[in-house]
């Protein structure tokens, strides 16, 4: 077999970025087993095996890496052609506002894919919790913005993200410490708000380990096994452990992401870069 097809090096490709079937399922826009039945076929006419699959986890084989790398390519430039004998050639520049534990992990592929379309196109990103970017978005020193939902801001709804305990892997188990250490973003978060509501209403007791506006600061904080925290499942590395009600800790709710918009967005750059994010990170 010497012809690829494009939609299954998609699928090999979101496999490779997500470990997991079901989020490529949910990346390509298929079901798990559409995706699960591609690549197997893929890898039969191939004779070789691209993942190893788990209970647990999908992992990439190196011929898999090798093939995921090509797949980059080969979509890119088929994006690169698309754009170039279909889509308007536009200039212009859009800022865009997004928190850490968003930017890291939901953020990257989107501007990745437009970049490519709309190569004439800059993009300046601000990353800062989303209660710090609600005053840039009302006096229009952002475009848009992918924040969690807040009171007294509109926009277009783009999905639930869930939440869930983070912490180091190891032998410290520092969640079964009461008082519970916790690292928390600054006051404001929905997150951290999301957290100390469900702590109190399961009557466990907790201290405020640490405080920052940085992911990076609270990911040093659970490596380092002196706490845990309450992230977006989106932005929990895989080398730390997620926990939840086995280990003794409550649930938490989902975020409300949506995508907000200033006044002075109505214009073509925004209007593209907007509908890309609806279509591409809705779940």
């Amino acid at each position: 077999m010497k012809k690829l097809d494009l939609d299954v090096l998609e699928m090999v490709v979101a496999v490779a970025e997500t470990g997991s079937f079901a989020r490529a399922a949910q990346t390509v826009s298929r079901s798990p087993s559409a995706v699960s039945m591609q690549i197997k076929a893929l890898e039969d006419a191939l004779g070789k095996l691209l993942f190893t699959r788990t209970t647990r986890n999908v992992v990439v084989t190196q011929e898999g890496r090798t093939l995921a790398d090509y797949g980059r390519q080969m979509l890119a430039m088929r994006e690169e052609a698309w754009a170039s004998v279909v889509r308007p050639e536009m200039r212009g520049r859009v800022t865009i506002g997004v928190p850490d534990d968003f930017a890291s992990s939901l953020l990257p592929p989107v501007l990745r894919k437009f970049a490519v379309a709309h190569p004439r196109v800059e993009i300046r990103v601000i990353g800062l919790p989303s209660s710090a970017l609600i005053p840039l978005l009302k006096d229009n020193t952002l475009d848009l913005a992918c924040i969690t939902k807040a009171r007294g801001i509109a926009g277009d709804f783009i999905r639930f993200e869930p939440m869930v305990w983070a912490a180091a892997r190891g032998n410290q188990q520092v969640w079964k410490e009461r008082p519970l250490p916790i690292a928390v973003f600054a006051q404001g978060s929905a997150a951290r708000a999301n957290a100390t509501t469900a702590l109190q209403q399961a009557g466990i007791r907790y201290r405020m380990s640490y405080e920052s506006p940085s992911l990076l600061g609270l990911f040093s904080m659970v490596e380092a096994g002196l706490a845990v925290a309450p992230l977006a499942l989106c932005s929990v590395p895989k080398h730390l452990v997620q926990l939840g009600e086995a280990e003794g800790l409550p649930p938490l709710a989902a975020l409300e992401v949506i995508l907000a918009r200033s006044a002075r967005s109505a214009r073509p750059p925004c209007d593209f870069l907007a509908r890309q994010m609806l279509a591409d990170l809705s779940v």
